[in-house]
């Protein structure tokens, strides 16, 4: 007699391939085009980032109060992966040759606000450990006025630990957004298996990382005005970023 089926149970984490470092050139030329295949639609999400993007930098020039500056950064990040949500289902719409729609796009965003809060309270709860990280280090390097050395040396440090918080950071965030707009999986399994996709493919990732700073350090210098064609255009490109290095097949497609 032979035993009931029992279904699979789904992994930890997505499998990824292992992609050249030159891959981000391809998923920025895709990106590109998908931006000009949408153009109503790249315009109106870029617009609306780039006047968040200014109401929170004027607030936080302005406000320098750190409980007021948490809440409000906390607000925007919590909308920030609604937005990129919507520009994701323009190029998942483009990639199944349909015609993207601004309602169809809020629908999506709209069903991934119970998964954007798990990815804020994690953000936050970086934040917080990346500022006690701050103070901690402060505490234990304290510099004298006048002396130089053990400025720089304070300054070595924090930039190192710095770094290594936003590595993690990056590395949980670059592929995970994707996954969740495109598939029935919980945004921890999406950001195990960003994480495990950056750490397989090292050199790609670096390479991903470089061309978002570079962007949006461009988008920025124009006076924020460029971030109106640099974010979609980003948000675009990881898409595709997503589709080239992740296997998500174990989970079922969002309708």
């Amino acid at each position: 007699m032979s035993l009931p089926h029992e279904p699979t149970q789904a992994p930890l984490w997505a499998d990824c391939r292992i992609l050249p470092w030159t891959a981000p050139l391809t998923w920025l030329r895709a990106g590109w085009g998908d931006y000009w295949r949408a153009p109503g639609l790249s315009f109106i999400y870029g617009a609306l980032i780039t006047v968040l993007s200014a109401m929170v930098s004027w607030f936080a020039w302005s406000l320098g109060r750190f409980a007021l500056l948490s809440l409000l950064l906390s607000g925007f990040v919590f909308v920030a992966p609604l937005l990129a949500v919507g520009l994701y289902s323009v190029s998942r719409d483009l990639g199944n040759q349909m015609q993207p729609r601004l309602q169809r796009s809020f629908e999506l965003a709209r069903r991934m606000i119970g998964q954007a809060g798990v990815l804020t309270l994690l953000l936050l709860v970086v934040l917080l450990v990346w500022s006690r990280a701050g103070m901690l280090l402060y505490a234990l390097m304290p510099v004298q006025a006048g002396d130089r050395g053990a400025l720089l040396e304070l300054l070595a440090v924090g930039s190192a630990v710095g770094a290594l918080f936003a590595s993690f950071v990056f590395a949980m965030v670059a592929f995970s957004l994707p996954m969740i707009a495109d598939r029935g999986v919980d945004m921890v399994t999406a950001c195990l298996s960003s994480i495990h996709a950056v750490l397989r493919n090292k050199l790609a990732a670096m390479v991903w990382a470089g061309a978002i700073v570079v962007l949006i350090a461009l988008g920025v210098l124009l006076g924020l005005v460029g971030l109106i064609v640099v974010m979609p255009w980003l948000a675009y490109a990881t898409w595709h970023g997503y589709l080239a290095v992740l296997d998500p097949t174990p989970w079922p497609r969002l309708q």
